[in-house]
């Protein structure tokens, strides 16, 4: 069964870090883009960031640039979100997703272009 697992949220305070990892199970992640995308409480999903399958490529949406790192370590079948200076506003549930088309990249972050997602882990920035 081809799943992407998601983990690494949290509950961290204004200004804190947490790093997020996407794996991979049944198949490998190497061939194909990942992004990232988040959902909080009566919002429409919205696209964070994404890496080619090089990693050599990386796109970021603009509430996040500066601040989030996109990474990934393809010997480990994993996809890296580092997020730093973390915000109240960055609150929402996490998601990994990738689309099935070899060297494929998106014009943009458009989560109707994604067609396999994780379940999604919750990040709560709170003081």
């Amino acid at each position: 069964q081809l799943q992407l697992v998601e983990s690494g949220g949290g509950l961290v305070q204004p200004g804190g870090s947490l790093r997020l990892s996407c794996a991979a199970s049944g198949f490998s992640l190497n061939d194909y883009t990942i992004g990232w995308f988040r959902q909080a409480p009566g919002k429409e999903r919205e696209g964070v960031s994404c890496i080619s399958s090089s990693g050599a490529t990386t796109n970021y949406g603009d509430s996040v640039k500066g601040r989030f790192t996109i990474s990934r370590d393809n010997a480990k079948n994993t996809v890296y979100l580092q997020m730093n200076s973390l915000k109240p506003e960055d609150t929402a549930v996490y998601y990994c997703a990738t689309f099935f088309r070899k060297r494929w990249f998106p014009a943009s972050l458009t989560p109707a272009d994604f067609d396999s997602w994780g379940q999604g882990t919750q990040v709560t920035v709170s003081s």
